[in-house]
């Protein structure tokens, strides 16, 4: 080998070693973000809930981290700068209602699912003195749209026009330019509050063959249609049809019945739904209890995580002093 080659072969090697090296570093100033779950503690998988609104912090001689858990029970925790998988961790669970949780363990990048021990636990003693809680049902309303046909549209126009009438480059002019043309526009309108259903238009005497239709569609708001046709012989007529609808808009009112695990009513709306509420036997009286945009219920703690088709999910656990039966 050449000095030239050697001095080559070092340069590429160095290039190499840097850029690795360079890689490596990066990887290592990057952040680590922990991802788990929170769930109550039950050797019963049914009612191993999840718990939202839990406070996590991870701790570490290098600093510390700190997030809370969603409706799901899902955390993410971003560690501080320094902090590198197989470090050691303290993970601490902090929630109202619940023993807290120190958790030691390695920084890495698996699934953390955590189980936490309520501080009040269910018994037979406890159960008698509960109000009862029974015959829950969900109660949301959809909108519903409905079409009353009331008849049919039919207008006839004319596009006048003298056949055989050279154009002379002054628009409207036939395809092709040579022949004068008429070009006819006409907007037709369904009435207020109405709509155009299946709408055509249609020549039906004169020289069609020497026609066009150049537009021919609803308005945005459908009440109204329009039209547009080219001439370029003799006069022509032109039929527009079509049947005509009002759109009615109402409420309709669906009711469904949740899923009870345990302390836990569970249920999903689609993604149209408003109002929800929940009826229910409260101590024995039948109360509708309106969920509204905070979720509070004075018997229970609720909830709500969006799905990916935008459906909701709820979770109403209930409280202290209330029991399902």
């Amino acid at each position: 080998m050449t000095k030239r080659q050697k001095i080559i072969a070092w340069v590429t090697t160095t290039v190499i070693l840097g850029t690795v090296l360079a890689v490596v570093l990066t990887h290592r100033r990057q952040p680590v973000t922990l991802r788990g779950s929170v769930l109550r503690q039950d050797v019963d998988p049914n009612k191993q809930l999840p718990v939202a609104d839990v406070e996590i912090t991870a701790v570490n001689g290098l600093g510390s981290g700190k997030s809370k858990s969603d409706a799901s029970g899902f955390f993410s925790l971003t560690l501080p700068k320094g902090l590198r998988r197989r470090q050691p961790v303290l993970l601490q669970f902090r929630a109202k209602g619940y023993k807290p949780l120190d958790w030691d363990d390695f920084i890495s990048d698996k699934l953390y699912v955590a189980r936490m021990m309520p501080l009040h636990q269910e018994t037979i003693a406890e159960s008698r003195n509960d109000a009862a809680v029974s015959n829950p049902r969900i109660r949301y309303s959809v909108k519903s749209t409905a079409e009353a046909n009331i008849g049919s549209a039919v207008r006839a126009f004319q596009v006048v026009n003298k056949g055989n009438t050279p154009c002379d480059n002054q628009p409207p002019c036939a395809p092709g330019g040579k022949w004068k043309a008429t070009v006819n526009s006409q907007s037709i309108d369904a009435g207020v509050g109405n709509e155009f259903r299946n709408a055509r238009v249609s020549c039906i005497a004169g020289p069609c063959a020497f026609t066009r239709v150049e537009v021919e569609n609803s308005a945005q708001d459908r009440r109204h249609f329009n039209v547009s046709v080219r001439n370029w012989s003799d006069t022509t007529t032109f039929l527009f049809e079509a049947e005509v609808v009002h759109p009615m808009t109402s409420d309709l009112i669906r009711e469904t019945y949740p899923v009870i695990f345990g302390r836990a009513l569970n249920f999903s709306l689609p993604a149209l739904a408003e109002g929800p509420s929940i009826e229910a036997e409260v101590g024995g009286e039948a109360i509708v209890f309106p969920l509204g945009p905070d979720l509070f219920l004075r018997w229970a703690d609720c909830h709500m995580a969006p799905d990916k088709d935008q459906s909701r999910n709820y979770r109403c656990e209930l409280k202290l002093g209330y029991q399902f039966r």
